[in-house]
């Protein structure tokens, strides 16, 4: 069945209304009618059971009919992830998403050299991503900010685990070690972190650096893999 996230509320028997373009993907790319049913989440009130209730001139009008999962969230996880190409960052997000990445947050380093990101693109990726893949919420994508300044404003509590292309512990030992709780994953630019960067990162109390294997990733595929990683040592994968 189809799903959609909408930004309203949604509650028994009340209208919800998508937007023009999200209309037109229902009524022109999907060809539903009157009286057919999709499924609808806004990442606060679960996932509910809507039918199309009129169909206008200008978008369509839902009616929510009853709730089928309650509202849930995967486990708290941050992928931080330095600018990179477009194609690149945009394969990231959506992967992050499928993975169950809760946040995308994009970090400018000293080797930082990509193309000009546009936001709206990216949440539109992490939205599509989320209807697909059946979870409850769609993560958002943060503004670019400068790498000293994401580790100065470090919320406490969380774990960091640093993807060091020079060298780390097995991710897998390391981070069942390390435990369960809020973590994020921190990915670099093309060409890596500089040297003050990196000997910033391991110094900090709460980074866990791991290796993600003896080859050299690019950061599509090293935030892909790291992910996969993190999901299987202390995600949600095994519950």
């Amino acid at each position: 069945m189809i799903r959609l996230h909408v930004k309203g509320d949604i509650k028994a028997a009340a209208p919800v209304a998508p937007t023009l373009d999200q209309s037109r993907y229902l009524t022109q790319v999907m060809r539903l009618k009157l009286g057919d049913e999709l499924l609808v989440f806004n990442g606060r009130d679960g996932e509910w059971r809507c039918t199309i209730a009129e169909v206008l001139k200008k978008g369509v009008i839902l009616r929510a009919e009853e709730q089928v999962r309650p509202q849930t969230l995967g486990p708290d996880l941050e992928l931080i992830v330095a600018v990179v190409k477009k194609a690149r960052v945009e394969t990231i997000v959506e992967k992050a998403a499928e993975l169950g990445a809760r946040r995308v947050r994009l970090v400018l380093t000293k080797r930082t050299n990509a193309d000009r990101i546009r936001l709206d693109r990216l949440d539109a990726i992490a939205e599509e991503a989320a209807e697909q893949t059946g979870r409850m919420d769609v993560p958002p994508v943060d503004d670019p900010i400068k790498l000293d300044a994401l580790l100065d404003g470090w919320e406490a509590g969380r774990r960091l685990m640093f993807c060091d292309e020079t060298g780390g512990a097995p991710a897998g030992s390391a981070l069942r070690e390390a435990g369960e709780g809020p973590w994020s994953i921190l990915i670099g630019p093309e060409g890596g972190f500089s040297p003050e960067e990196g000997e910033r990162l391991r110094s900090l109390p709460f980074t866990t650096a791991v290796s993600l294997g003896p080859r050299i990733l690019r950061a599509d595929t090293a935030a892909i893999a790291a992910m996969t990683l993190w999901q299987a040592a202390v995600g949600d994968w095994e519950r």
